[in-house]
Formats: structure tokens, C-alpha cells, sequence
């Protein structure tokens, strides 16, 4: 299994380039230390719902970050409709 990459930043950095703290969230938390100790911690939307229990749509769950690295191949089956009776 592996871990969920982190980012630290301080306050100065996160006011300096918030851009980058944002793209960082994209694969993980970002905490955000002030006077060298965490006081938040910045999270993209969906590691935010997930951790407080809200609902995903479709549309967002097949869109998580990550949702590539995953193997799945699901097996093919093969449905024949019975021909018509006329």
C-alpha cells in the first residue's frame, strides 16, 4: 500500500505562491505550519468529502486523484437478445 505524499509549507510560503500549495493538494495534504508548528491543513475538495463522510457523485469518484494508478479490468460478457417472434 503505499502513502499519501505530504507537503509543508509555511505560512510566508503558502501567502508567497498559493498556487503551488493548491497543485500539491491535488495528490495529497498540504500542511501549513506557523512559527514552525501545524496550525492547518489544506486538502483538495474530494480527500475532504471523503474524510467528512459526505456523498460523491459518479462523476467526481471517477475522477479522483489516483483513480488511474488502479487495475481493473472487468470481465467481458457476451448478451444474445432471443430473435424476434413475428
Amino acid at each position: 500500500m503505499s502513502s499519501t505524499p505530504t507537503t509543508t509549507v509555511t505560512s510566508r510560503e503558502l501567502n508567497q505562491d498559493i498556487g503551488r500549495a493548491k497543485r500539491a493538494a491535488k495528490s495529497g495534504p498540504v500542511f501549513i505550519t506557523h512559527r514552525g508548528k501545524p496550525a492547518h491543513v489544506l486538502l483538495c475538495i474530494e480527500d475532504y468529502r471523503r474524510l467528512a463522510g459526505q456523498p460523491r457523485s459518479l462523476a467526481e469518484s471517477l475522477s479522483m486523484a489516483g483513480l488511474s494508478d488502479i487495475d481493473f479490468e472487468p470481465p467481458r460478457i457476451h448478451i444474445e437478445a432471443p430473435p424476434p417472434d413475428l
